[in-house]
């Protein structure tokens, strides 16, 4: 209010002084005697409006030094020279008085009377100032804590602020964040199988764009790289530097993808990153386990380990199968000591198990009976997508094999052994019960790593380049005891899974897929008979039809909504199956609705990465076949999430998916 009689006293007086300069040059055209006086009198009066402006700017700054001194909750000469800018305001925030301090220092000498504090102060919160801690606030490029104490004088709420610079903490701060080290451990994925059939001359030249690949990195990022062997390094580098790769979305992997050998393969990186307030030798230790998390979900990508778990960054080439089966003889030596150590065995997969599931649970388990040992198939047959297996098994003779979670709590002691087949996620298991309650657990799939996975498992075989689940118990029964022999409907079932997760080997199948399948031909497997478990009625294939009809395309991708039939958890991955034979469908995806959501069942043909679509929307799986389920969502909702989750993955592509499909 002050400020404002101040300015109306400026105006005033400049008007008055206007006005009898004007007169005074109108008196000089008609009598010079008369104008020589008001040249006088308006000279007089100019310079007296002068001085009364400087004295009324003089006299309201002693009137506010009065009104500090004045203050109730801050008296006397303790506020005029505190040793921190201080200024105090109205309730509506305007400034009626500061100290010397904060004129100088944190208004850089401008004057700031009569105006709020507000206009004045970035990131200004009366309630936070008044907290413990105070605020912290911004003004003319300064960083400054704030706080507060507020009284009552002549019946007016008065707010006394006290500021404490933290500019240079703050830039310290920000040296400090951006300075810190973060570990990379980076790997060539498939070095050894791009050079099986390169001439040496071909090798030299991949060797010499991978280093030049390299240092160009270390010139960019001003990184410190050791390489440990011919396809392993590891980087540290600047969180600055790491901010920059993570915007860039690590745009390393594409440029190793442009490596082509002679055969136009490529190559690619799988990177493992630690960052945060931890010793070298800690974070050294978490990008390992970065980079085991990056290959397990098949390499070509970078996983940063953070705080919240894992963040994922590129995933868009296919798998490279590893030939070699040393891995699998030595995991069966180790898993047939297990077996013989223990007093029993439950094998358990994931919930509504379909055929891969199942499959490679039958095979499990008369392996272990095979080796004398009690063992049992936990599954919830309500839920169970593979009935007809599950009755083809038990009428071959198998009896007694399949039980529900109830009853497999009532058989678990300390040394019963889980065996976990087609699933390492903890909240996919048909029982999270029975494996809490188990001591020694067997993780046993083929699914690309996620996170929230089973981390306390004796044994963890895990190949993300592998067909199916079935295929890897199909391998591990060839190692697993002299004892262990593979009967006809054991042989079925584990083929039905290898089937149904190459779509009849025509996905995802390599060297060791049909080596597999050979050998369990070879053991009496009829395919006729397979062929049979995956046939269907004739209203779940006009069901299949419906959902096909009704299918939309959106940037390749054939979205289908189902009603929800009574197989719509068979009948929706069959028609996503059937969609993907859309000329210019590159993947597909059918929802229909849950009784607690709606589900998605994820197909395609290796162009789109549908693994990492389902998992934006908090699922997961395979690059060709996944699946999610968002609870308490409408089928509007579900579809919204599921469009934006495909246009996010064509923006975190960076067009690596577009010349896919195209």
């Amino acid at each position: 209010m002050l400020k404002k009689k101040i300015d109306l006293l400026e105006i005033a007086l400049i008007a008055f002084m206007a006005v009898t300069v004007i007169f005074t040059a109108m008196a000089a055209g008609y009598d010079r005697k008369i104008f020589m006086i008001q040249l006088v009198i308006t000279i007089m009066a100019v310079g007296f409006g002068i001085w009364r402006l400087f004295s009324a700017r003089r006299d309201s700054r002693k009137f506010l030094e009065y009104v500090g001194g004045r203050l109730g909750a801050v008296k006397s000469d303790a506020l005029i020279k505190f040793p921190l800018p201080v200024a105090v305001t109205n309730g509506e925030g305007e400034i009626l008085w500061t100290n010397g301090f904060f004129h100088d220092f944190v208004m850089k000498g401008d004057e700031c009377y009569g105006k709020n504090i507000k206009s004045l102060v970035e990131n200004f919160d009366l309630e936070k100032v008044f907290a413990p801690g105070g605020c912290e606030v911004t003004c003319r490029g300064g960083n400054y804590s704030v706080c507060a104490t507020s009284s009552a004088e002549m019946g007016e709420k008065l707010y006394a602020f006290y500021f404490i610079d933290k500019t240079n903490e703050k830039k310290v701060e920000k040296l400090y964040e951006e300075s810190r080290p973060a570990v990379l451990s980076i790997t060539l994925d498939n070095l050894e199988e791009l050079f099986a059939n390169c001439k040496e001359s071909e090798k030299s030249w991949i060797k010499g764009e991978v280093e030049k690949l390299f240092e160009d990195f270390v010139a960019e990022n001003h990184a410190f790289l050791k390489r440990n062997s011919s396809s392993k390094y590891v980087a540290i580098v600047e969180e600055k530097y790491l901010r920059k790769m993570e915007a860039e979305r690590f745009s390393i992997l594409d440029r190793a993808r442009k490596i082509l050998t002679s055969e136009e393969q490529p190559v690619t990186l799988s990177i493992g990153v630690a960052r945060g307030e931890y010793s070298l030798d800690k974070l050294n230790d978490f990008s390992l386990q970065a980079l085991e998390m990056a290959l397990g979900r098949g390499g070509d990508q970078a996983a940063v380990k953070t705080v919240n778990g894992y963040e994922f960054y590129g995933g868009f080439a296919k798998g490279v199968e590893k030939r070699t089966k040393v891995k699998t003889r030595v995991v069966a030596a180790a898993l047939a000591d297990l077996i013989e150590s223990s007093s029993n065995v439950l094998v358990m997969g994931h919930r509504f198990g379909d055929f891969d599931c199942i499959g490679a649970a039958i095979g499990m388990a008369e392996g272990v009976r095979d080796m004398e040992k009690d063992c049992h198939i936990v599954v919830n047959r309500e839920t169970c997508l593979a009935k007809p297996l599950i009755d083809k098994t038990e009428k071959a003779g198998t009896l007694e094999l399949f039980i529900s979670p109830e009853e497999g709590k009532n058989l678990i002691n300390e040394e019963t052994l889980l065996i976990i087949v087609d699933t390492h996620i903890v909240n996919l298991l048909e029982s999270k019960e029975i494996f809490t309650s188990c001591r020694n657990v067997v993780v046993i799939d083929h699914h690309r790593r996620m996170v929230g996975s089973i981390d306390n498992a004796v044994i963890f075989l895990h190949e993300p380049y592998a067909s199916s689940a079935s295929e890897m118990v199909t391998e591990l029964l060839q190692y697993l005891d002299g004892r262990c022999k593979i009967k006809k409907a054991e042989a079925e079932a584990l083929l039905s899974g290898i089937m149904l997760d190459t779509k009849s080997f025509s996905m995802r199948a390599g060297v060791r897929t049909f080596e597999a399948a050979a050998y369990l031909k070879k053991m009496g497997a009829d395919t006729v008979k397979v062929k049979e478990l995956f046939s269907g009625s004739l209203q779940s294939y006009q069901h299949r039809s419906k959902i096909v009809s009704t299918a939309e395309i959106y940037r390749g991708c054939a979205v289908s909504f189902a009603k929800s039939y009574d197989d719509i958890g068979i009948v929706a991955p069959q028609a996503a199956d059937e969609l993907l034979a859309i000329k210019g469908v590159a993947s597909s995806v059918v929802m229909y609705k849950t009784p607690v959501g709606v589900s998605f069942s994820a197909r395609s043909l290796g162009g789109m990465n549908v693994q990492v679509i389902m998992e934006a929307l908090g699922g997961g799986g395979h690059q060709t076949m996944a699946g999610a389920q968002i609870p308490d969502i409408t089928p509007g909702e579900a579809k919204e999430k599921l469009l934006a989750a495909i246009d996010d993955y064509y923006e975190k592509a960076a067009g690596h998916a577009d010349e896919q499909i195209n």
